[in-house]
């Protein structure tokens, strides 16, 4: 996995890029009440919106049209309306809509504190997923968020990863911390390992508030899925 970092320079802004590794199955679902009801795939989410896959067919959408509809994750459900912002054949973006109500009742369902308790052990399921060779932890609840802990060849941790909707903190042992904003996500089909490419654009200073809710996030992990010393590590070079 040394081709996970890719600096990219122009005039304006600093992109970067990672290679990390992809779950092939998704439990964070919408369901759609239009005239042709379809079940999407919530490939990707935030509190603004969020982007639609099926997994067969087509959806038969138009950009501006309205949509509503319940995500279900889980035992947890929500309520959205919203309008069609992209499509292609089998996938749309869709925006949310702006409503005071909407908005509350959507941060309300991205709460951090909800996510952590949805974080699934990856690296633990057998589910015939291939784990990269220093990939030590691998915490994914479904769209929103991922952590990845790499480890050194001697066994020290070497830097994680945190994703969380449109933000990324980075740790990477002799360089500290970096944070960025997700710009795209795209999935690459390789033959032994379900990958994909992120591009981020970094932050020119360190961002505060990344900070605060990926340790919000690691606050919140069960020791069930990531050991009492290494939630501990990452608190700790969160702080720093």
């Amino acid at each position: 996995m040394q081709r996970h970092l890719n600096l990219v320079e122009s005039d304006f802004e600093q992109l970067d890029k990672r290679i990390l590794p992809r779950f092939p199955f998704c439990y964070l679902t919408f369901k759609c009440s239009s005239e042709v009801e379809h079940i999407f795939e919530v490939k990707d989410i935030s509190h603004s919106g969020m982007q639609l896959g099926l997994k067969m067919g087509n959806h038969q959408l138009k950009n501006s049209d309205a949509i509503h509809g319940h995500i279900r994750w889980g035992n947890r459900e929500l309520e959205i309306n919203g309008h069609v912002k992209w499509t292609t054949d089998m996938r749309l973006g869709v925006e949310f809509s702006t409503g005071a109500s909407s908005r509350t009742e959507v941060e309300e369902f991205l709460r951090l504190e909800h996510i952590a308790k949805m974080m699934k052990p990856v690296h633990k399921l057998d589910y015939g997923v291939e784990i990269p060779a220093m990939l030590k932890y691998w915490l994914r609840a479904d769209g929103p968020v991922e952590v990845f802990v790499w480890l050194h060849p001697h066994g020290e941790l070497a830097r994680f990863q945190i994703v969380m909707m449109e933000n990324f903190v980075e740790w990477q042992d002799g360089k500290g911390l970096t944070t960025a904003r997700v710009i795209s996500k795209r999935d690459i089909d390789t033959p032994l390992i379900s990958e994909g490419e992120f591009v981020f654009q970094l932050d020119p200073q360190n961002d505060e508030d990344k900070i605060f809710k990926a340790t919000t996030l690691v606050s919140h992990l069960s020791t069930d899925v990531m050991t009492s010393d290494v939630i501990q590590f990452l608190k700790i070079k969160l702080r720093s």
